[in-house]
């Protein structure tokens, strides 16, 4: 096991050129014939009791990018350093205790959910998988963690599917939290719910990171959710990380094309207000082929010759880090 010096203001996650690649197999022998780079060469940093949100068009990497880092899927370079541990160096036994401290809260509520148990059974599962206290310890755990999670008693005898999609959420939360872990992916956690649904669970996370003093990487499209709940935002496209900023700096002052483009079209409240929608042409390349250069410059207005051959570096520009030419 490898561990890295850490001062106290250490992040509690290192990512550090983090890539997945997916083989292509094709002919009668199904030889590699090529490569899905679903991440490629991300970096960022999480520190302790922050929310970090990662935001793009679908299939831009981002729920990919949480369970490499998770080691749910193994990853093809880079590393993900958890409070100085490399990940990547642990064995499975050392790996599975270090999961007591790593969770993931996922997009599908009713698809994580094992339909053939009751959720009493549901939340104490991570407790009996770990070997975590007696009988009446897990029950008494798993009772205080739904009512903390805003269930009821009487839910804990009842099956999955007997619930709404609010309340299976709030089901899988509580079997996150029972282990009480530092770190939680959140991928998509509001996606599949009912709007109204939606700003419950959000305080709910809100309400959890304050008791537990969790950290959370919260993944979304959806840019307003993210204002809301993130202190800092991420902007992921096609696996590449183009933007990373404070949250108010990034929605005020958006320094990359894609971002600008992004924000455009977040709905506002006001109905004198004026904003111009900033609509871009043509379609996200293949990432089976991915440009040499920056990834989003065929669909850049402000395109340069440079940007089809040289892939542009992450620089600091003020608070915010941007990968683009324009800020070179």
């Amino acid at each position: 096991m490898e561990k890295i010096t850490q001062s106290e203001n250490a992040a509690l996650v290192a990512v550090e050129g983090l890539k997945k690649y997916y083989p292509i197999k094709g002919g009668v022998l199904k030889r590699t014939i090529g490569r899905v780079k679903a991440v490629d060469g991300v970096s960022f940093e999480i520190k302790k009791r922050e929310v970090l949100g990662i935001a793009g068009e679908s299939g831009c990497g981002k729920s990919t990018t949480g369970r490499v880092m998770l080691r749910l899927q193994e990853p093809t370079a880079g590393r993900v350093l958890f409070e100085g541990v490399d990940l990547s160096r642990l064995s499975k036994e050392e790996m599975r205790v270090k999961r007591r401290q790593m969770q993931q809260i996922f997009q599908d509520p009713y698809a994580s959910l094992n339909p053939w148990m009751k959720v009493r059974d549901i939340i104490a599962e991570p407790l009996f998988a770990h070997g975590i206290g007696d009988q009446r310890e897990r029950t008494d755990r798993v009772r205080e963690m739904m009512e903390i999670c805003g269930l009821s008693e009487k839910h804990a005898e009842r099956y999955p599917h007997e619930f709404s999609g609010g309340q299976r959420q709030r089901i899988c939360i509580a079997r996150a939290l029972i282990l009480k872990p530092k770190f939680i992916v959140a991928d998509e956690p509001v996606s599949a719910l009912d709007v109204s649904i939606r700003s419950q669970i959000i305080n709910l996370f809100q309400e959890l990171q304050k008791e537990f003093g969790l950290t959370y990487m919260f993944i979304s499209h959806d840019l307003s959710v993210m204002r809301h709940i993130s202190d800092r935002i991420g902007i992921m496209y096609l696996g590449r990380m183009v933007e990373l900023a404070e949250c108010e700096t990034l929605f005020e002052c958006p320094l990359h094309p894609y971002t600008q483009a992004l924000l455009s079209a977040v709905p506002v409240a006001d109905p004198h207000a004026q904003r111009k929608r900033q609509i871009l042409q043509g379609d996200v390349p293949s990432p089976a082929n991915a440009p040499a250069g920056c990834a989003f410059a065929s669909r850049c207005a402000h395109a340069m010759p440079i940007c089809t051959k040289e892939r542009p570096e992450a620089r600091q520009c003020g608070t915010s880090a941007v990968a683009c030419h324009l800020y070179a």
